[in-house]
């Protein structure tokens, strides 16, 4: 069985997921075999496997740290919200049902004997299990039937590294507190603190470091640097997407609808030189960009009512009228039609049927099914003719196209609809293989008057990988591997 280590917080956005990406990193440049598990992840940011299942983000960006497939194991448990007390169920990468909160909360220890299953087949694959938590594990109203936090690592028998987060503040009293709140069994698995995304010199915080060692009990086993990396963000509901300011000569606005979903299709864009990408939720923020972007979302009917009530709609359709070039994916393509439906209640609200924006030839009705598939393509669709895709659906609809079609699939299907300047797809990840980003920077600096620079497309895949090794090598300075390699022998 594999040796593992676990790593908690003190709170969402403490930096868990992405010390858990490093330690995969450094364990694999270490020679060992590393997968990331994390039994219960909460995100709209999702991804498809190789087997058609359905994961969280975070895990697929620790997978490709450690250099493994994305596996559904690694995260048997996804919760997609589709209000502020309710999510979609998924476990095993199949849904399951919707739950409000509360009903969630009572039936979660049924699947304990799941997450155990696809913890214990995990780890008989591999030399290192780096599990992560989920918030914190001093929420001690949630404790009784956690199975996420320090009640996995009992039933696992993890030894446990605890974060805080200082860029936000008051971290030493996060880590007291947190500590201070755990029950004496389950401070003794804590083998270590990590005071993360620090920012300027360390000597300042000696004495607090040994204060906290000394109230807590605890040692200090690094603190880790803040690092300007280029690595998927976990969650869209985090603020990282309030309001991007890029300032390059191309400006792409995606919109940010309430329930935003897979934003991280829009990453490999930002990373062009040329390309700068800012999230809009105000018709005041929008202006006069070279692209407009609707992306894709958890609740396409909802977020729809959102965009028109908001004044967002009347600007798209104002923009896309003077020429503006507009691309949607997915939820943002189905809202890009004429008309959605949801005879069966799919989103919600059986029977209730929407007029979209009526920039594409398309309409879509809801189905309960979902759609799960990776796909590579060609674009069929000018300017970006013969550029080649790699990506994945993931959607609950059908779509009748009555127009062009934007491109067409390995297996000769045709995908998505092109009419003049407005474009849409299914497809996630369309711009990571790099080459439709070439293809659309070339096409809006020539619409725009400006020169580009003529490079080979970057493959997002190389590029992240490069980032890989540069959080594990920040990491590694910080952090005492000793200690942590110590506490999994322990």
């Amino acid at each position: 069985m594999a040796k593992r280590i676990m790593v908690q917080g003190t709170m969402s956005g403490a930096g868990k997921s992405l010390l858990c990406a490093a330690l995969c990193r450094i364990f694999k440049q270490d020679g060992l075999r590393a997968a990331p598990f994390k039994s219960q992840n909460m995100a709209l940011n999702s991804f498809v496997t190789r087997d058609g299942l359905e994961m969280g983000r975070a895990q697929v960006v620790q997978a490709q740290a450690a250099g493994v497939e994305p596996d559904v194991r690694m995260n048997p448990i996804l919760l997609k919200p589709c209000s502020d007390t309710g999510s979609q169920v998924i476990v095993n990468g199949e849904i399951r049902c919707q739950m409000s909160a509360a009903a969630y909360f009572r039936y979660k220890p049924q699947l304990v004997p799941e997450v155990l299953a696809a913890y214990r087949s995990l780890a008989a694959g591999f030399d290192v299990i780096v599990i992560e938590g989920a918030g914190s594990p001093a929420e001690i109203n949630l404790k009784s039937n956690d199975i996420v936090n320090m009640g996995l690592a009992k039933l696992v028998d993890a030894p446990v590294l605890l974060a805080g987060d200082i860029d936000r503040g008051g971290v030493f009293a996060q880590l007291y507190g947190t500590v201070a709140l755990l029950e004496p069994e389950e401070q003794a698995r804590i083998g270590g603190l990590v005071i993360n995304k620090f920012r300027g010199d360390v000597e300042i915080l000696r004495p607090g470091l040994k204060m906290l060692e000394d109230k807590t009990g605890l040692p200090v086993l690094g603190v880790v640097p803040w690092m300007r990396l280029d690595i998927d963000d976990e969650d869209s509901l985090a603020p990282s997407l309030e309001r991007r300011e890029a300032h390059k000569p191309l400006d792409a606005a995606v919109i940010r609808l309430p329930r935003i979903s897979n934003f991280t299709d829009f990453a490999a864009l930002e990373s062009h030189p040329l390309v700068g990408v800012r999230y809009v939720d105000r018709p005041a923020d929008l202006g006069a960009p070279d692209l407009l972007i609707l992306p894709g979302t958890k609740s396409t009917m909802d977020d729809l009512l959102w965009l028109r009530q908001s004044g967002l709609e009347a600007a798209i359709q104002k923009s896309a009228a003077a020429g503006t070039p507009v691309l949607g994916v997915c939820g943002g393509y189905q809202m890009l039609g004429r008309a959605l439906s949801d005879p069966e209640g799919a989103e919600g609200v059986p029977g209730r049927t929407l007029r979209g924006l009526d920039l594409l030839p398309i309409d879509t009705v809801f189905e309960p099914q979902k759609t799960r598939t990776r796909k590579t393509a060609a674009v069929l669709a000018a300017p970006f003719a013969g550029a080649r895709l790699e990506g994945y659906e993931i959607h609950m609809g059908r779509t009748e196209v009555r127009g062009a079609p934007f491109c067409r699939l390995e297996g000769g299907q045709e995908d998505g609809c092109a009419s003049g300047n407005v474009w849409g797809t299914y497809l996630h990840g369309l711009f990571d293989s790099g080459e439709l980003t070439a293809a659309l920077a070339g096409f809006l600096c020539e619409r725009k008057g400006i020169g580009a620079a003529i490079a080979a497309p970057v493959d997002r895949r190389t590029y992240l990988d490069r980032q890989y090794d540069l959080l594990a090598e920040g990491v590694r300075r910080a952090l005492d591997m000793e200690a942590v390699y110590r506490m999994m022998e322990r």
